[in-house]
């Protein structure tokens, strides 16, 4: 980890008469009082570090078990009322020295994350001295139809958990450098756990942490500086000033019993003396209509970009002068409160009103963080208002806090809130705006609209699609090995004679999905070539899946999310789940979802995988290439998908075991070798037939269908192959390690050679139409298996990867031609244009 801190005074970003807005100075009258000396004294609580630590802090103690004491900060405008000026300026240098150690390149691809509730106006600040940069916080918030895209626990907190919900998905995930920024550095844990989970979804190879103080011990540093190594990514820190908390052995213990004897007291509510604290009488709540900017967002709860800067300095100058306007003649001070969460905007209108009235204006934030009050000048929270929660809060009901606000002399309080939290409880007796009327003269209420955003457009459809299937109530496949996506038709008819089928395929009148092959019966010589070619290529399988998982984990999510194309693509999905298992000790996902030529892929099974899983985690996988046609079709149906949803994140890219064709950037191999799963059908995938879509018995909310032959149990080997592959792991593990090495550095761009040969073939043989050549053994398997062939052409010299083809070849009577220049070991040629004159009564010799 890279140490950035400097001290701000040095930075000629803030000389006060280049940048009179970031001047850093704290507030002028500052009691001389240090106000962390009271409790110092009482627990033995110290500052050590830079000179101007004490300036930046003071202490106070929390009602909190997990801690005792409280860093208040004095320029962060939440518990001690301060000139908004100087509370924006802090932000502000930090963004400054933030753009100066990325660079102009490197700051203009950064986004800003700040932490709620505390620093989600400094993180703002920040991300305004950096420049452009767009800037997200997080939010204890839920918000109804916005999708979580991370959280974290902050584990001190009254509060732990954040949620992350910005409107644009893609908002965390660009590669470029993120800044996180939060008001102290305590211990680093809160920021530990960001980047942990942030990490693992959108990986980045640069991180900046900013914070106005950092308080860590150097062996908190030392922790942080190991994970960055751990990840592999460079974590800068920039603060303002640096040091360390001396606790004595104990303190919590005392500050719990300090804490007791003080909340004991007559006057804790207010924490005040009776002078200072005296009630006023209160007078009515002023609305004032700001004319917030319509669509413009409150804050960075959902993300605020450029487009949403320019538009709220356009707006500011009007809507402090309608807050100016409001004001009481001759108020000498004035404080403009926000809300919680909501810091930036009454901080920017804090500190546009400051320029244009004569009265001193201050700035802070009400809060649910708990701190006892003691009215003392070497303590730093003075006075405490309660007041019960009024924005209807997720975890309930419950206490809220202003500090400092109580006695301090403010002529009008201008309490800025958003629409959410302008409820009957705000006005109710005992709410804060009662509550703010018994100690001030004058109350103005301006309300910023809640800002959420607008839902994605969907097509209307059931709330819940079904679970998915699995073992062994559908498919031999253990149930934790896969879930299908499917709907199960077992019961149906759906097989016709394979020469009907082809007929009905070429002639248009059917398309192949809407019925079944009637499933293959090897022969027991068929059965022997099976496990003879198991033998003889497990190792050479266990390799690949091997180097098509090191490469998933190595390039996508290091969690991803297993999605096979049904069939084919299952058995394939099943051992890489089992190598990520057996070499990580990673519990992955995997689904089967049908993908079908022509009608894309199913959209409904994408609904149920975005409302279950991150898109972005998804892992498409399939067995082999052959000319790619699968890929295109991919990719042009998550594109459709992604205009009718409007659910983006899904990656069309495809991991295969194999990739003769060179279609895909993902893969095991790019050699056209016999995989033993393709030379059988169902009973080498689980017993599950391929999948069907007819609009009869698949319905608009329906997954795609598909069969589960359950009296073909006798002769399923689905398990035997699998355990024969994964029982070669062990041994293949340091080739697949080498592989996968030069593999990463290799430029494997699909040069989609394989179409061009399919292409190429479809011209030399006068057939015409590229859908029906099936390239490389899997494809040319499937030809003799299922459709009517016609020929088969061989490369000059293949061996025992062919012996099942030409058995197969044999028994139906089709040729197998050797060719000497052919990119794939083998190509099978559909019968074109078939009817069953051009076979022969008996359907199997073919007539040339």
């Amino acid at each position: 980890m890279n140490n950035a801190q400097n001290d701000a005074e040095n930075d000629p970003e803030t000389h006060p008469e280049t940048h009179p807005e970031t001047n850093p100075e704290t507030d002028p009258e500052t009691d001389p009082v240090w106000t962390g000396t009271w409790v110092a004294e009482r627990l033995g609580i110290a500052l050590d570090g830079d000179a101007g630590l004490t300036g930046l802090l003071g202490l106070a103690l929390r009602r909190n078990p997990k801690r005792a004491h409280l860093l208040v900060s004095n320029v962060l405008g939440k518990h001690v009322p301060q000139s908004p000026s100087v509370v924006h300026g802090h932000g502000f240098v930090l963004g400054r020295r933030v753009r100066e150690l990325l660079g102009a390149r490197e700051a203009g691809r950064a986004v800003v994350l700040g932490y709620a509730e505390t620093a989600t106006g400094l993180g703002h600040s920040v991300a305004d001295g950096l420049g452009d940069a767009p800037y997200l916080h997080s939010t204890r918030r839920p918000v109804p139809g916005v999708a979580r895209a991370g959280g974290f626990e902050e584990s001190h907190s009254h509060a732990t958990s954040h949620l992350l919900l910005p409107e644009d998905p893609a908002l965390l995930a660009g590669d470029g450098p993120l800044v996180l920024v939060d008001d102290e550095f305590s211990t680093g844990n809160t920021v530990l756990n960001t980047i942990r989970d942030l990490h693992e979804r959108y990986p980045r190879s640069r991180y900046v942490v900013v914070a106005l103080v950092d308080m860590r011990s150097p062996a908190d540093a030392a922790r942080l500086d190991t994970f960055a190594r751990e990840i592999g990514a460079r974590v800068d820190l920039v603060a303002t000033a640096s040091g360390t908390v001396r606790l004595p052995a104990g303190v919590l213990e005392k500050g719990r019993r300090l804490v007791a004897e003080h909340e004991a007291a007559p006057a804790a509510a207010l924490g005040g003396d009776a002078e200072a604290c005296a009630p006023v009488k209160p007078g009515p709540v002023v609305r004032v209509d700001l004319g917030w900017p319509r669509g413009l967002p409150d804050g960075g709860r959902h993300g605020f970009g450029p487009r949403d800067r320019g538009r709220l300095e356009h707006a500011l100058p009007a809507m402090a002068a309608r807050l100016a306007e409001a004001l009481p003649a001759g108020a000498r001070r004035v404080l403009v409160l926000g809300f919680e969460e909501l810091m930036y905007a009454p901080l920017r209108l804090a500190r546009e009103l400051e320029q244009i009235v004569p009265a001193e204006v201050r700035f802070s934030t009400t809060t649910r963080s708990p701190v006892l009050a003691v009215d003392d000048p070497g303590y730093a929270i003075r006075t405490r208002l309660v007041f019960p929660a009024h924005d209807d809060p997720a975890d309930g009901p419950g206490e809220r806090y202003a500090y400092n606000v109580a006695g301090g002399g403010f002529d009008a309080v201008v309490a800025v809130v958003d629409s959410v939290g302008d409820t009957p409880a705000l006005h109710a007796p005992g709410g804060l705006a009662a509550v703010l009327a018994e100690h001030t003269p004058h109350v103005l209420l301006a309300v910023v609209p809640s800002y959420v955003p607008e839902p994605r457009s969907v097509p209307e459809r059931p709330a819940m699609l079904p679970e998915p299937l699995r073992g062994p109530a559908f498919s031999s496949y253990a149930p934790e090995e896969v879930g299908w996506l499917l709907r199960d038709l077992s019961d149906v008819t759906l097989e016709a004679p394979t020469e009907e089928r082809e007929e009905a395929i070429q002639s248009g009148g059917a398309h192949y999905a809407e019925s079944l092959p009637v499933e293959y019966q090897p022969s027991e010589q068929y059965q022997e070539l099976f496990h003879a070619a198991l033998a003889t290529s497990a190792e050479r399988i266990a390799h690949a899946v091997g180097v098509v998982t090191e490469t998933v984990l190595a390039e996508s999510s290091p969690r991803p999310v297993l999605v096979s194309l049904a069939r084919a693509g299952t058995p394939v999905g099943v051992l890489m789940r089992r190598w990520a298992k057996a070499r990580h000790g990673l519990d992955l996902p995997h689904y089967a979802v049908s993908i079908v030529r022509g009608r894309g892929i199913d959209a409904n099974a994408l609904r149920w995988l975005a409302a279950h899983h991150d898109p972005r985690d998804v892992v498409f996988v399939d067995g082999w290439t052959g000319k790619g046609a699968i890929t295109r079709e991919l990719a042009e149906a998550i594109k459709e998908f992604e205009k009718s949803d409007g659910i983006t994140g899904f990656d069309p890219e495809i991991a295969v075991l194999a990739d003769p064709g060179s279609c895909v950037r993902t893969y095991g191999t790019r050699e056209d070798f016999l995989i033993p799963s393709a030379c059988l059908n169902s009973t080498v995938s689980g017993l599950i037939s391929r999948t069907v879509l007819r609009a009869d018995l698949v319905g608009e909310h329906d997954f795609h269908g598909a069969k589960f032959y359950r009296e073909l149990a006798g002769a399923d080997v689905s398990g035997d192959f699998l355990d024969a592959v994964s029982a070669r792991f062990t041994e293949v593990t340091d080739a697949v390690d080498t592989a996968v090495k030069e593999l990463l550095a290799a430029d494997r761009e699909p040069t989609w050679e394989g179409w061009a040969a399919v292409e190429r073939i479809s011209e030399e043989y006068g057939i015409h139409d590229v859908n029906l050549v099936k390239p490389g053994v899997g494809e040319t398997t499937r030809v003799l298996l299922r459709r009517v062939p016609w020929k088969i052409l061989a490369r000059a010299g293949a061996g025992a990867d062919l012996d099942h083809v030409r058995l197969l070849a044999e028994q139906r009577g089709v040729p197998v031609e050797e060719v000497g220049e052919l990119p794939y070991t083998c190509v099978g040629l559909i019968h074109p244009k078939y009817t069953r004159g051009a076979t022969g009564a008996d359907g199997l010799a073919v007539t040339v």
